[in-house]
């Protein structure tokens, strides 16, 4: 049982508004993640914001850790609750492949190479990520280094939704 989840907790300092509700081909960009990642995912949480309509967490262990901290509150919320691994995505991908969770499969965890926001975590990777928060790790990069997390190349490209000249 996987669990997806939304990392939604950015500024989008350099969008200059709220990306998650940016429009892409008439939807929201954050019901877009969402509808991909509720294709193959048992629930779907939001973390790092309150968004109406969602099931939402705040970021672990607090606001301020990029996506670490959003990543570390799903795996958290995953373990308490049964899940195997949690599927993220950051907001700013409205092109997730539906069967990603499939291109991702395989021993332990593993990330999208152009999108390390875009992964597969095995729960057991939750305590790792609290150590490595606790001891100043902010890189998600790195934190996926650190675990020996696989780096995956998909056969499309995912967009990467940072400025509003992203969105066609």
């Amino acid at each position: 049982m996987i669990l997806g989840a939304i990392l939604a907790g950015g500024q989008a300092r350099r969008f200059g508004s709220d990306k998650a509700q940016a429009l892409y081909d008439g939807a929201r960009l954050i019901d877009r993640v969402a509808a991909a990642l509720a294709a193959q995912c048992k629930a779907v949480v939001v973390c790092g914001r309150e968004e109406p309509g969602f099931a939402c967490l705040p970021d672990w262990p607090g606001p301020g850790l990029g996506p670490l901290g959003g990543l570390a509150a799903a795996l958290r919320h995953a373990g308490e609750r049964g899940f195997a691994g949690v599927l993220s995505a950051g907001v700013d991908v409205p092109n997730l492949p539906h069967d990603l969770v499939r291109m991702l499969a395989g021993e332990g965890a593993a990330i999208v190479e152009s999108q390390p926001v875009v992964g597969l975590w095995p729960v057991e990777a939750g305590p790792a990520l609290e150590a490595f928060i606790a001891g100043g790790g902010r890189s998600l990069y790195r934190f996926a280094d650190h675990i020996g997390a696989r780096r995956v190349d998909l056969p499309a490209p995912l967009m990467n939704v940072n400025f509003p000249e992203d969105l066609p």
